[in-house]
């Protein structure tokens, strides 16, 4: 279980996240509540990947494929002028289990490094299929004329409603994947992850509980991709490219592999270095390598690992 210093360090990130919009309101900054909102959606995406790679020992190396899905749910819809919001999340929730579960019965059949390099050619066939789509603009993408209709009294061109709805949809993914994880199945997707053999023995068809949580792992990507489509308002084939999933990996390795929260703060840590030093130099990543070299050496558990407090880490 959690800390009792390291839930209240939630508690209170998330009370700082739910009041930073009338701060930076009174101190005329909406510059922080566009940045937040950005970090947000890809701690979201971060956790999903850290879900497989952190508990499951699944390394995927094209789980931005998702992100890059969630975002044509939303384009490709308003292109043809279906703006409901809810029809565009369902679209993109089954679209990105549809996907992720047939990538998933392919790539699960190997390991190790023929699992990364079969999860990086797969995702890379969605994207050059991105690319080749030029009726929602190819390499080039497409801007979103229209963000996503929920209700008539909430319009997601207000900042402030599209930040909340971001820091909502943060919030129960988080609980979500907390509890997914610590239950039953949970326990087998990590025992798995640590010796498959005896899991299997025991009596666990750890095959389809490793799909499952594969799939679960894609529907949330989709998710954040989704938010992104509306954040952005475009969308494009990068975000489907495997630098985003290398990106999405670091996020994870900064905040802490195989914690949930870690990537929160990851994602946090490691767009705010971005943010910092790309006003210095175009050429911001080579001074960001040694510091995630530091680290990797000097905190294995990352951001959160550096958080006074122990817990159980088989609860965390």
């Amino acid at each position: 279980m959690l800390s009792r210093l390291k839930l209240s360090f939630l508690l209170i990130c998330f009370l700082v996240l739910a009041l930073l919009p009338p701060i930076a309101e009174m101190i005329d900054e909406p510059f922080y509540v566009d940045l937040i909102a950005r970090v947000m959606i890809f701690a979201i995406a971060a956790m999903s990947l850290d879900f497989i790679l952190g508990y499951g020992a699944m390394i995927s190396f094209g789980h931005a494929l998702y992100l890059g899905l969630g975002t044509y749910a939303v384009g490709i819809l308003a292109y043809y002028e279906v703006t409901n919001g809810w029809i565009q999340l369902l679209v993109c929730v089954f679209g990105c289990a549809a996907i992720a579960a047939f990538l998933g019965l392919i790539s699960l059949r190997t390991t190790g490094i023929y699992f990364i390099m079969i999860t990086f050619a797969l995702a890379q066939m969605f994207y050059f299929l991105g690319i080749s789509l030029e009726e929602y603009g190819g390499d080039d993408g497409l801007p979103i004329d229209s963000r996503s209709e929920f209700f008539s009294f909430f319009d997601l061109n207000e900042s402030w409603n599209m930040y909340y709805l971001i820091l909502s949809a943060l919030t129960v993914l988080t609980i979500l994947l907390w509890k997914i994880i610590n239950s039953r199945f949970g326990m087998v997707v990590r025992g798995s992850s640590s010796n498959d053999a005896r899991m299997q023995a025991i009596g666990f068809p750890t095959f389809k509980y490793r799909l499952v949580a594969f799939t679960i792992a894609g529907v949330v990507c989709g998710i954040a991709g989704f938010l992104l489509g509306n954040y952005t308002e475009f969308l494009t084939p990068e975000y489907m490219n495997w630098f985003r999933s290398g990106e999405l990996m670091i996020m994870v390795m900064v905040g802490g592999m195989g914690t949930l929260f870690g990537p929160l703060f990851g994602a946090f840590g490691y767009l705010m270095v971005e943010e910092y030093l790309a006003d210095f130099t175009e050429h911001w990543q080579f001074y960001f390598g040694p510091l995630l070299i530091l680290l990797v050496l000097f905190a294995k558990r990352g951001l959160w690992g550096l958080l006074p407090g122990r817990e159980d880490i088989s609860n965390e």
